[in-house]
């Protein structure tokens, strides 16, 4: 349909041409047998024994002129006397009748020049015009000029050839007729042609239709590019790359789904065992214990349904119900250390709070002396809740993998730009080959060899999802051995962890 319009347009253009140039050459073939006669006309033109002026075999060109159609063909020969002006001898005027040499001297004239007919040459040039002579249509070639008589006498030569137009319109619509039909071949021709090679050319896309229906409605494959024209090769890959990533999206809720029911299951079982336990149970004391137990087995699973709400909503890329603000990391990291204080006193540790910005800020205070308000110093641009459920993440692992007695410091700073939350722990630490591999869901295996402290694995997970959805990142690191990362005066351990948060500064 976009392809046929313009084609037909053309063709027709360019049809309407080659008609009017085949017309006006059929013309020009008609009108020279005209304009011999008229110069062989002209050429016989003499002078007689007198000096009068005459024509020469006038029968021979008349049977030449009409050989090929006698009727309505008409030759005229006529001659007027000239008179010179007396003002100006460049100008003549007619005087008199006309003398007719030779025809019909009824026959249209031609157009009235404005100039005198003052050329004396045979080849005088002839003129051509259409009129209507007796009814009919005719074509005429005219030669207009002066001639002299024996005397010096100037006269007007008029020499006309006519001929009905009859014949050659007649040419003219069998040549339009030949000229439509052969157009009609060529659009139905080029109609079949684009057809052709349009349905030839889109026949790979057919069969990559006819493969896609054919495929199982949840089966997720690359769309076979083999035969696909190479125009539309880069939206086949386009359309691979995105089925691609949706399969590697769906197969990550597949094994989230598979891990989370494993990781529910366990604790399900045994909440199970020790209720059917408690029931058979007669003696109070056993029974108490056993209730504690279901009660630690149902906060250890309430903790596993929050971190994978948690981890759930920290992997999904829509935008978040409450918008990125300037956030003070150091408020809230400071909110997160006053918030586990109690879980950390139960197991008899020392968590602690380094600022290593608090100089800094001081002499910045002194700067902005009687400003209103004074800016956060490590104001970042995030959401505030998520920055707190990572910094949260990062504070319980560090609480729970550090032994009785350990030492926990939580400390910000300003590094290049980059606003930093440090948790530093005294515990097993993690070997650095196998750093990356923490972040993964539901991997608990790298944290030391006492199992009863194993979790889901979800924290680390779920706090570098936040990071990135907020800008920033998580990194892995050994804890400094040189200085103590407490605050109890203990010497430090030789092994612990470092877990740093980066975000970058909020501009302005």
């Amino acid at each position: 349909m976009l392809l046929l319009p313009g084609i037909l347009s053309l063709l027709a253009f360019d049809s309407f041409n080659d008609y009017r140039a085949m017309q006006d050459l059929m013309q020009d073939a008609y009108d020279q047998i005209m304009l011999e006669s008229v110069t062989a006309l002209r050429a016989s033109i003499a002078l007689d024994a007198t000096g009068a002026i005459q024509l020469e075999s006038p029968e021979s060109i008349q049977t030449l002129f009409e050989a090929t159609s006698p009727q309505h063909k008409h030759l005229h020969v006529g001659l007027m006397p000239l008179v010179q002006t007396a003002n100006t001898s460049n100008k003549s005027i007619e005087q008199g009748q006309t003398l007719t040499l030779l025809g019909a001297p009824d026959l249209p004239p031609p157009p009235a020049p404005a100039t005198a007919f003052e050329a004396t040459s045979l080849t005088a040039p002839a003129i051509r015009y259409n009129s209507t002579y007796r009814g009919y249509p005719v074509r005429v070639a005219a030669m207009q000029t002066t001639v002299l008589d024996g005397q010096g006498k100037r006269f007007k030569l008029l020499i006309q050839a006519a001929e009905s137009t009859a014949q050659r319109d007649a040419a003219h619509a069998a040549l339009l007729q030949q000229q439509l039909w052969r157009d009609a071949r060529m659009v139905l021709g080029v109609i079949v042609l684009v057809w052709l090679a349009v349905t030839w050319s889109l026949q790979p896309l057919e069969r990559l239709r006819t493969s896609v229906l054919q495929s199982q409605p949840r089966e997720l494959k690359p769309l076979d590019t083999r035969g696909v024209p190479h125009e539309v090769a880069p939206l086949v890959t386009t359309i691979n790359e995105r089925v691609a990533s949706y399969k590697d999206l769906l197969d990550q809720q597949s094994q989230f789904l598979a891990d989370a029911s494993h990781q529910l299951r366990t604790p399900l079982a045994i909440m199970l065992t020790q209720a059917g336990f408690a029931l058979r149970e007669k003696d109070p004391v056993q029974l108490h214990e056993t209730l504690r137990a279901i009660m630690v087995q149902l906060s250890r699973s309430r903790r596993l349904c929050e971190q994978l709400l948690s981890l759930a909503d920290a992997s999904d890329h829509k935008p978040t119900a409450e918008p990125p603000s300037i956030v003070d990391l150091a408020g809230v990291a400071r909110d997160v250390v006053l918030q586990y204080l109690a879980l950390a006193h139960e197991k008899n540790q020392d968590l602690g709070w380094v600022d290593a910005t608090v100089d800094m800020a001081v002499d910045t205070a002194k700067h902005r002396a009687g400003a209103t308000a004074t800016p956060p110093l490590l104001g970042v641009h995030a959401v505030g809740p998520e920055l707190h459920e990572a910094l949260s993440n990062l504070v319980h692992n560090a609480i729970a993998y550090t032994p009785t007695g350990g030492q926990i410091t939580v400390m910000v700073s300003l590094q290049g730009g980059q606003a930093l939350a440090e948790v530093l722990d005294s515990g097993p630490g993690i070997a650095a080959v196998r750093r990356d591999e923490v972040f993964k869901r539901f991997h608990h295996t790298a944290y030391g060899a006492d199992k009863n402290r194993i979790g889901a694995g979800l924290g680390l997970a779920i706090a570098r999802a936040y990071a990135r959805r907020n800008g920033g990142d998580i990194t892995l690191a050994d804890a400094p051995s040189s200085t103590d990362v407490g605050t109890s005066g203990k010497p430090p351990s030789s092994q612990g962890l470092r877990a740093t948060l980066s975000l970058p500064l909020a501009r302005g």
